[in-house]
């Protein structure tokens, strides 16, 4: 019998194992119809993440929430972000600095969006990245079976030169991947708020000059004059920092985002 507190928080999902490439690893799903993988953000499963998760499925669509650190369902503190901060940036599995590197997790990944396919049918997958993994969505659309990718303000590399701000995290093979899918029709969608230091507005910029009109970029006002009061500071735009306040920029962002997935997944 499992001895985390946090289990009741993710009581309503079915818990599963996965195993790729020689690692086996916990995932929560819920709902039926075509599959979207939901990437958490630092640090870990959280329960605003699981509610994202609940969101999608009651839009018609299977939500995939794969654990790749912290405790699930366990909430946000101080010492556990850095906590769970500090093991990923000692990870193999994620490129923290590395400009031109696809984070050898999106391998792992990509493995469970060709199961996920074949297993809830419909176009293909959908995929959402937040924060630390926020650009690993983009990273798995070099696969055919993802087909609605969204970057949620993408956090990797960490911003600390002029080339790391406008840096998306892939390699150069795998963005001319990219660009050949958007090519033929895909589109990525991505979101961040308009002060956020960790994911910058260089970011996005690279991803237009890229991308052209395949890239739909949401970009909500967190200056200090906002209308909705969001935090200088806000940063994750689907969990921590979100309104679901009626006409809310985040509230918009998400409609339109699960509006992405339904449309383009087929659900």
């Amino acid at each position: 019998m499992s001895t985390n507190p946090n289990n009741h928080v993710l009581s309503d999902f079915q818990e599963e194992t996965f195993t790729a490439l020689g690692s086996s690893k916990s995932l929560y799903r819920m709902g039926s119809g075509p599959a979207v993988i939901i990437i958490h953000e630092i640090p870990g499963l959280t329960p605003l993440v699981a509610a994202f998760g609940r969101k999608v499925a009651e839009r018609g669509m299977t939500a995939v929430l794969p654990d790749l650190f912290g405790t699930p369902g366990r909430a946000p503190s101080p010492g556990y972000l850095a906590s769970s901060l500090a093991k990923a940036c000692v990870s193999r599995e994620f490129a923290i600095l590395a400009t031109n590197k696809t984070s050898p997790a999106t391998r792992w990944l990509r493995e469970l969006a060709a199961v996920e396919g074949a297993r809830c049918g419909g176009n293909g997958v959908g995929a959402v990245g937040m924060c630390l993994t926020g650009g690993f969505a983009l990273a798995m659309m070099v696969d055919p079976v993802v087909v609605a990718p969204a970057l949620s303000q993408p956090s990797l590399p960490f911003p600390v030169s002029k080339k790391h701000r406008r840096s998306l995290g892939i390699s150069d093979g795998d963005l001319e991947l990219v660009k050949a899918r958007v090519a033929d029709g895909a589109c990525v969608m991505g979101l961040r708020f308009t002060g956020d230091k960790t994911s910058p507005p260089q970011r996005f910029e690279r991803l237009r000059d890229e991308l052209g009109d395949g890239f739909r970029g949401v970009e909500i006002d967190s200056s200090e004059s906002n209308p909705w009061g969001y935090k200088k500071t806000a940063h994750s735009v689907l969990t921590e920092d979100y309104s679901d306040a009626d006409g809310s920029p985040t509230r918009v962002a998400l409609d339109e985002l699960l509006d992405f997935f339904a449309e383009r997944v087929g659900a």
